[in-house]
């Protein structure tokens, strides 16, 4: 399996603009592709695939109305004096260009927890929180997905790291930050903030009781790109218990939040593919709920 990859659905004609917006937002970061394919029911659809700091993502752009992203799941961005002497300078840079045509959820300034951290949401919708952060104990990397619980989810996130832990063999926790007391609807001992590492990529979480009017959505989904249809049917079985199997490798856990559970072999064909591959390959992939790898390579070998 490849390290997962952030998806996210972006508006109309959006994807190829936001991925260039972001690859020219901090270093090693680039545009690495961007494809289209016909839908079934008409209209096309745009998928990019982009690099920031170092994180792939992958985004997508198709008439789908009513599909909005929302703050349940932000990437934070972590500038970390120990690795960039002007990572304070750095912070206020990035932040002024993401704030640029987007919403401001908590001012860039001094928290308890941070020095300087701010919560915005850009111009495409997509959610980020920058953060100055202490170069103390193992080092995490620039880009890390955050999860956050709301609504009937709320007070479970301590429980989701344990069941994705268990999921993925290489899982572990980091750091853990319950709540020390009841603090307004939030209960003692739910998260402020935890994180963990699974699949080779470090992700966060954290409860909030709060009434947001909010839960996760396919906006924003976790793609694991598998390189066997071994490694494809243990992940959609343990990922789908208590959830909800979707189309073309599209699930919900049972904590709701969206994975797609997909093949090396479909990327290669939206990264590499004639227009005939990729429209072999589409048409056969969106008939499909779980990953049928060989059936895939024959579309994509054109047998």
């Amino acid at each position: 399996m490849l390290p997962i990859k952030p998806h996210i659905w972006f508006d109309q004609d959006k994807a190829k603009e936001a991925a260039e917006f972001y690859a020219a937002l901090l270093p090693n970061s680039a545009l690495n592709y961007a494809s289209h394919f016909s839908m079934p029911g008409g209209g096309q659809c745009e998928v990019v695939e982009f690099k920031l700091a170092g994180q792939q993502f992958l985004g997508i752009s198709a008439p789908y109305p009513g599909l909005k992203i929302n703050p349940s799941i932000s990437f934070m961005i972590n500038f970390d004096p120990s690795r960039d002497p002007d990572a304070a300078k750095h912070i206020d840079e990035v932040w002024n260009k993401l704030t640029d045509g987007g919403t401001i959820m908590m001012p860039l300034d001094r928290y308890d927890f941070s020095e300087r951290y701010g919560w915005l949401s850009d111009k495409y919708g997509v959610n980020w929180q920058l953060i100055l952060t202490k170069p103390e104990g193992e080092e995490r990397p620039v880009i890390v997905p955050s999860l956050m619980y709301t609504g009937d989810m709320a007070g479970k996130a301590n429980e989701a790291l344990d069941f994705y832990c268990s999921v993925f063999k290489d899982g572990k926790r980091g750091i853990t930050a319950p709540r020390p007391q009841d603090m307004g609807p939030d209960k003692a001992g739910t998260l402020m903030y935890a994180d963990f590492q699974v699949d080779s990529t470090w992700m966060a979480a954290m409860d909030s009781a709060h009434q947001h009017g909010f839960t996760f959505n396919d906006a924003v989904s976790l793609l694991i790109s598998c390189d066997t249809q071994e490694e494809i049917d243990y992940l959609w079985s343990a990922l789908t218990a208590g959830g909800q199997p979707g189309q073309c490798g599209w699930l919900k856990d049972k904590y709701g939040v969206s994975w797609q559970i997909t093949s090396k072999v479909m990327q290669d064909a939206m990264k590499n593919g004639s227009p005939e591959q990729i429209a072999r390959v589409t048409g056969t992939f969106m008939t499909m709920q779980k990953v049928d790898v060989a059936a895939i390579q024959r579309a994509y070998n054109g047998e």
